[in-house]
C-alpha cells in the first residue's frame, strides 16, 4: 500500500474517531508505533489539529472533526478556484482571511509545475479591481457569524452624527467599491437602514433572535417603498453611460435612439439623501424633473460647495 493511501486511511480514523491513541492506529494498521508517529507528524504538516497529551494515559485528540474528506480536482478547476481568488485580492479586510490564504497554500503546494506557471500566468495578467481601502474593519467576521446565527446585536456606531448605540438586527454583508456594507433592522426606527460595517467601533451584546426576517438575498430581491416618491431624470449621453455604471440605477435607464436617455420610476423618499450625491457627480449630465426635495438637495449642496471658494476680495 502507497503511503499517500495509508495517510488517507489514517485520516479517515482519526476524524471519525476523534479521540485515539498511537496503540490504537498500530492496531487497526498493523503498523509499528514508530510508524504511527511519523504519520501523526505528516497529518499535522498538512494542517490537520492534532493535539498530543504525555503521560501514561496520554494520547491524541483532533481539536475539530468538521474536516472534509478528500476531494480530487483536475488542474483546470484548481485554476478556477485561483481565478476566484483573484477577485478577492483588493479588499483590506474579508470574513475568512487566514482560512483562504491556507487553502490557497495548500492548493498551490499540490500543483504541478504546468498548472502552477498557469497560476501565476493568472495572478500577473488578470485582476478584478476594486479601489484599494486603507480603511479596517475589525468587526466584519463577527457580524456575518451574527447575521447568520440570527442573533439581535447591540453596537456602537460612528455616523455623520456622531457615535451613537444601535439595536439592530443584521441580514448579511456585501462588498461593494470596495467597502464593506450591512442591511439591519433597526428597532429603533422600525425599518431596515443600510450601514458600512467599518464604522462599527464595538459589538456590545448579542443576543438570540426570535423573529424573521428576510436575509440579505431576500432584501436584494425585494425592496419594499414604504413612502414612494416619483424619480424622473433626462441624461445625456454621458448621463446615460455613468448611470448605467451606478449598480443603483441598474435597470431604471432607458435610452433614446440619439443615446440620451431618461430615469422614470418609484423610489423611496428615505433614499432621496442618498441618492443626491450620486446626481451631483454627474453635474449637467442630469437634469431632475422630479421629485422636487432631491432639486432643492442638490441647490443646497451646490450652493454650500460654492461659498467655499467664492472670492473673498
Amino acid at each position: 500500500m502507497s503511503k499517500a493511501k495509508r495517510l488517507l486511511d489514517i485520516l479517515m480514523f482519526v476524524t471519525a474517531k476523534k479521540n485515539f491513541t498511537a496503540q490504537e492506529i498500530a492496531d487497526e494498521f498493523n503498523i509499528s508505533i514508530r510508524t504511527v508517529h511519523r504519520y501523526i507528524l505528516d497529518l499535522s504538516d498538512m494542517g490537520m489539529p492534532i493535539y498530543s497529551e504525555q503521560g501514561r494515559n496520554g494520547g491524541y485528540t483532533v481539536l475539530t472533526s468538521r474536516l472534509l474528506p478528500p476531494i480530487l480536482f483536475t488542474e483546470e478547476e484548481v485554476v478556477s478556484i485561483f481565478f476566484a481568488f483573484q477577485s478577492l485580492n483588493y479588499y483590506r479586510n474579508l470574513p475568512f482571511d487566514s482560512e483562504i490564504t491556507s487553502v490557497e497554500h495548500k492548493l498551490y503546494s499540490s500543483l504541478q509545475s504546468e498548472a502552477k506557471t498557469k497560476v501565476d500566468k493568472i495572478r500577473s495578467y488578470i485582476a478584478f479591481w476594486n479601489p484599494k481601502r486603507t480603511i479596517d474593519t475589525p468587526f466584519l467576521k463577527d457580524i456575518l457569524e451574527h447575521s447568520i446565527e440570527n442573533k439581535n446585536l447591540h453596537i456602537q456606531y460612528e455616523s455623520k452624527s456622531g457615535m451613537r448605540k444601535k439595536h439592530i438586527h443584521p441580514i448579511g454583508v456585501y462588498a461593494h467599491d470596495g467597502l464593506w456594507y450591512l442591511p439591519a433592522y433597526d428597532y429603533d426606527k422600525k425599518k431596515i437602514l443600510l450601514y458600512r460595517v467599518d464604522r462599527i467601533l464595538s459589538i456590545l451584546s448579542a443576543e438570540k433572535n426570535e423573529d424573521d426576517f428576510m436575509n440579505l438575498k431576500e432584501w436584494f430581491n425585494f425592496h419594499e417603498v414604504k413612502n414612494p416618491v416619483r424619480l424622473h431624470v433626462i441624461l445625456t449621453v454621458e448621463g446615460v453611460r455613468q448611470c448605467k455604471s451606478v449598480h443603483y440605477f441598474d435597470g431604471f435607464v432607458g435610452t433614446q435612439e440619439d443615446g440620451t436617455g431618461y430615469i422614470d420610476t418609484i423610489i423611496d423618499r428615505g433614499e432621496l439623501n442618498f441618492i443626491t450625491s450620486l446626481f451631483l457627480r454627474l453635474g449637467s449630465h442630469a437634469r431632475i424633473l422630479e421629485p422636487k426635495e432631491l432639486i432643492v438637495g442638490l441647490r443646497k449642496q451646490a450652493e454650500e460647495i460654492l461659498a467655499m471658494y467664492q472670492d473673498e476680495n
